[in-house]
Parts: structure tokens; sequence; C-alpha cells
């Protein structure tokens, strides 16, 4: 079988909290990857795949901890590849995934207010 490409979710390089009104193709991209994050299990495997020992994971590693069927998992992971937030490398049957930190810090940005930001950085 092979690797079939996937589509990223761009994060858009505006914040909605900037202090000016952000687009509507930038808020449809942003919505689209927190709808990646806005549910339970994917957070959880969020948090599993980033304290694998090796912070990476595959499908079989996650889904007991999960309690939940194989396909239920790949779906999982694969709306959270698209969203750009795993990264998925096929290594012969088996795909290992892991998080994207330059993804989720942009996302962290992206809600943080501008006067928040400022002064986080300062400390």
């Amino acid at each position: 079988m092979q690797d079939v490409p996937t589509v990223k979710t761009e994060t858009p390089a505006i914040s909605p909290l900037a202090g000016e009104p952000i687009d509507r193709a930038d808020a449809e991209r942003l919505a689209g990857v927190l709808k990646a994050f806005a549910d339970p299990a994917r957070l959880r495997l969020l948090s599993l795949i980033q304290s694998a020992p090796q912070g990476e994971a595959s499908v079989s590693d996650l889904t007991a901890p999960l309690g939940l069927s194989q396909p239920t998992v790949s779906h999982h992971l694969r709306i959270l590849t698209e969203a750009g937030l795993l990264e998925r490398d096929k290594r012969g049957v088996w795909a290992y995934y892991r998080l994207v930190p330059s993804a989720i810090a942009t996302i962290a940005d992206l809600l943080t207010p501008p006067r928040k930001r400022a002064t986080k950085k300062t400390r």
C-alpha cells in the first residue's frame, strides 16, 4: 500500500486577537485547525504521542490506551495530520506519528493577545 499524500491546513499569519479584523480565509483556516483540537480523543492522541519514549507512536501503540478501534484512531490521526499538527513517517507496513511543535506554538501565539505576548517574551 502506498503512502497517500495529505493536504495540510495552513495556519493564518494573523491572530483574531491582534486588534484588527481577521479576513474570512484566515478565519476558516484557523477554524479548521482548531476543530482538529476540539475533540477529546484527538487531545489525548497528541498527549500520548508527545509523551511516548521517542516522541512518536504508531496506531497499534495508541489503540489500547484510547480504548478505540484501529479505524477510529487512524481517522483521528489523519485529521491531526491534515491540520498540520502531526507528521507521518511510513516505515515498512507501519506509520509513525510525531507532533509538529512549531504548529502548536504558532496556534498558541495566535490565541495569545498581543499585550500578553509582549510581556511573556520579556520575562
